[in-house]
């Protein structure tokens, strides 16, 4: 594992927020037609992936900590958005009650699908990064 990040582009961060936010408006338009809903339990998976990915986070900052990788806080400040963004509307959407074809509902669907696609690719661009992989 390399320890020296400096030919990280902010490419990998651009798409993984581009591809993020396609899927949020999808989420979003599939809530408001009613084509989708969403259960407490999976609610409770994405707070909980959260949490873990949060911890994990920590954990791997702490133990990586390298000040020459300063092309890495694009791609960290995505995941930590993405982190709070999808426990945070989680949290909300496990407490508040929406209709199934509510306009601020489908917004927030959208949103957190939104969030967690932001933390899932912007992990593996953090691991695309760790390993040199910029081809």
């Amino acid at each position: 594992m390399s320890t020296s990040c400096k030919s990280c582009s902010p490419g990998c961060t651009v798409i993984a927020v581009a591809a993020s936010l396609i899927l949020g408006v999808i989420a979003a338009f599939l809530r408001i037609t009613a084509a989708i809903t969403l259960t407490p339990a999976f609610l409770w998976v994405l707070l909980g992936i959260a949490v873990v990915y949060l911890a994990v986070t920590v954990i791997a900052s702490a133990l990586f900590r390298n000040g020459s990788c300063g092309s890495l806080c694009g791609i960290i400040t995505a995941l930590l958005a993405g982190i709070l963004g999808t426990a945070v509307l989680s949290v909300v959407l496990l407490g508040v009650e929406f209709a199934a074809t509510s306009l601020l509902g489908a917004a927030l669907t959208g949103g957190l699908i939104f969030f967690f696609f932001l933390t899932v690719t912007s992990a593996a661009c953090l691991v695309r990064c760790f390993f040199n992989c910029n081809n």
